[in-house]
């Protein structure tokens, strides 16, 4: 039976961390906090002076919510270029949301000149910080030969990563690996679980997946996919 298994796409994370070590910045902590305080009223001008204020002050975590904020045009004109600029500044201060954007940034070429191989470069620093998102995208720039060779094994080892994180489209994509024997033996067991294991959370393209894969399995099979994906998530809780 020709089967067609569903790829789940790159995408576009935009988020709020802030991690930084605020002991370097103690006069921003009540600017920073008021911004916030604007932004979830709805007062977007507000919140952008004050995430300026800060963020010219070197804190990466403002950085970044001005370039999210700039991407997005709350309070702000929309200008890619200028988000750009300060998902970068943030990037290179560590800031691993910031270097998970400025990726997702070059791959779509939103404000700068599209470049696979700076994209991949990106993800990979978030990746390597665990940030599952970048995990994911970095699967599938391997996967696809985008920005990096093309290479199965390190595919897998990267929608693992971003799977053992719950992360759904990781999951949905390390079953596609299994499934089909791309940078791992073929095991419809194993490709089975993590089929489930995105179903479960709402991915559509795993239940898919999973229903169809369960056609050339045997019942024993599929019920020892289902006790894995059952102790799986025990771990979990």
């Amino acid at each position: 039976m020709k089967r067609s298994l569903a790829i789940a796409a790159c995408t576009l994370v935009l988020l709020f961390l802030a991690t930084s070590a605020w002991a370097d910045f103690p006069t921003s902590v009540e600017a920073f906090n008021k911004g916030m305080s604007f932004y979830e009223a709805g007062n977007f001008e507000e919140a952008a002076k004050l995430f300026r204020k800060v963020a010219e002050q070197g804190n990466a975590d403002a950085q970044h919510i001005l370039g999210v904020i700039y991407q997005t045009g709350r309070g702000v004109p929309q200008d890619n270029s200028v988000a750009v600029g300060w998902y970068r500044k943030a990037a290179d201060r560590g800031q691993e949301i910031a270097q998970l954007n400025l990726g997702v940034m070059y791959d779509q070429g939103r404000g700068v000149p599209q470049d696979y191989s700076k994209a991949a470069k990106w993800f990979r620093r978030a990746a390597e910080q665990g940030n599952a998102d970048a995990q994911f995208n970095l699967g599938l720039m391997h996967k696809l030969g985008r920005g990096v060779p093309q290479d199965y094994s390190e595919a897998v080892k990267w929608f693992q990563k971003a799977a053992e994180q719950d992360h759904e489209k990781g999951q949905l994509n390390l079953g596609v690996m299994h499934a089909n024997g791309q940078g791992a033996p073929q095991d419809y067991v194993l490709a089975h679980m993590w089929f489930n294991l995105a179903a479960s959370k709402g991915q559509e393209g795993g239940r898919k997946n999973r229903d169809i894969i369960a056609t050339e399995m045997t019942p024993q099979q599929i019920a020892k996919a289902q006790q894995l994906a059952r102790e799986w998530k025990a771990k979990k809780e």
